[in-house]
């Protein structure tokens, strides 16, 4: 059973997953001169009521015991709109929906903070994810944000 536990993004674990998150992101832009950018989220932006950071617990496959997954914020934009930031899962427990239980809890923290959209944006390397929002409900947008990691940007009514 997979829980979604709100964590300090300067918590020890937090910075863990968020380490091996910028890691694999940067190893896939490796292809890019200009590289990956890394911002640190700022622990204010995902503390309520200004957003939450989700770490994921659970069991990976062949595993009976519980450990972190991965892990997922979500942050107020303004009084309507809420970002999904740095989703993202370890390569073991993949494949299992870890992913979009993940992002339904973000969703329902958007609404618990006030939001009536969520907003995203990921890079084209990221099939995966992409293939995930899509099937979520998330459209394309415009862009309104100029992240410089970013080429697709996605909202979701909530």
């Amino acid at each position: 059973m997979l829980q979604f536990v709100p964590t300090p993004t300067s918590d020890p674990l937090a910075r863990e997953l968020l380490t091996e998150y910028f890691t694999s992101r940067q190893l896939g832009f490796l292809s890019r001169p200009e590289g990956y950018r890394v911002v640190i989220p700022d622990a204010a932006a995902f503390t309520p009521p200004a957003g939450v950071f989700f770490v994921v617990t659970g069991t990976s496959p062949g595993d009976d015991e519980a450990a972190a997954l991965g892990c997922g914020g979500i942050r107020l934009l303004d009084a309507d709109r809420a970002e999904v930031k740095h989703l993202w899962i370890r390569e073991t427990a993949r494949g299992q929906g870890a992913g979009r239980a993940l992002l339904l809890a973000l969703e329902q923290a958007a609404r618990d903070l006030g939001a009536t959209t969520a907003v995203l944006d990921t890079n084209e390397s990221l099939e995966a994810a992409q293939q995930l929002y899509r099937t979520s409900g998330y459209v394309d947008t415009a862009p309104y944000n100029d992240n410089p990691n970013a080429t697709h940007w996605f909202r979701k009514p909530l």
